[in-house]
């Protein structure tokens, strides 16, 4: 009796896994598209900002980052709308909520970096000193990288993506080291270049160092996912 027992259990535990596992790998397609579709739609912007702010000279135009949920919601039903939907389960649950977290935290802080930063630029002009602006300012463009790549990699380790995990580290961390210690600046500083592309450079950078960290991130490993089978 006790042999029977010992069975079924390790006869149930065997089944759990199992539907654990397909239940991983269905949701790994799905995510797949949702992270394809996410970088496609943060890379489109990053590079409409850049054109019209290069046009305009308005940074304004950065705001047009805020339109990303709206966007990323908009394509991806559709494009799923003949697609059955991934089964209800707690690896879908976890994925779900990791990037809803994810969401609320980065466009809240998106749109707070945006006002203290307009506050810290009129307090400059009125007191005619830009020093402390360019000190204190806050690039929100490092710490979203960082969460968007925390977030990848919680996802690859949920899913058991090897690539999601080293994608999700490489473009968090590389795109935060890369905007915090100024390597734009110093490549520009090493390439001489005359100072009336600075500006220019300042005002592209932001947005092309986004795109590329996005596509480290995201597109790489939603590829991949996507691929799966």
């Amino acid at each position: 009796m006790e042999e029977n027992n010992n069975l079924t259990a390790e006869r149930s535990l065997a089944i759990i896994t199992e539907q654990i596992e397909r239940s991983r790998k269905s949701v790994s397609e799905d995510v797949g598209m949702s992270l394809f579709i996410s970088s496609l739609c943060i890379i489109g912007i990053a590079l409409i900002t850049s054109i019209c702010a290069l046009l305009t000279g308005n940074m304004a135009f950065h705001l047009l980052y805020v339109l990303i949920p709206v966007l990323v919601i908009g394509i991806e039903r559709y494009v799923k709308r003949n697609k059955p939907k991934a089964p209800v389960s707690l690896i879908g649950t976890l994925v779900d909520k990791t990037w809803l977290t994810f969401g609320i935290f980065v466009l809240t802080f998106f749109v707070l970096s945006i006002l203290f930063n307009k506050l810290m630029l009129h307090d400059a002009l009125v007191a005619d000193n830009f020093q402390v602006y360019f000190q204190n300012h806050i690039s929100p463009v490092r710490i979203v990288l960082l969460m968007m790549g925390m977030a990848v990699t919680i996802n690859g380790y949920t899913l058991k993506s090897k690539w999601m995990v080293w994608c999700g580290i490489i473009g968090g961390i590389g795109g935060f080291f890369w905007e915090s210690f100024g390597v734009t600046q110093t490549l520009m500083g090493w390439s001489q270049l005359p100072l009336e592309y600075y500006s220019t450079v300042q005002t592209i950078a932001p947005n092309l160092i986004m795109a590329v960290f996005t596509f480290i991130s995201l597109t790489i490993p939603g590829w991949m996912l996507k691929r799966q089978k």
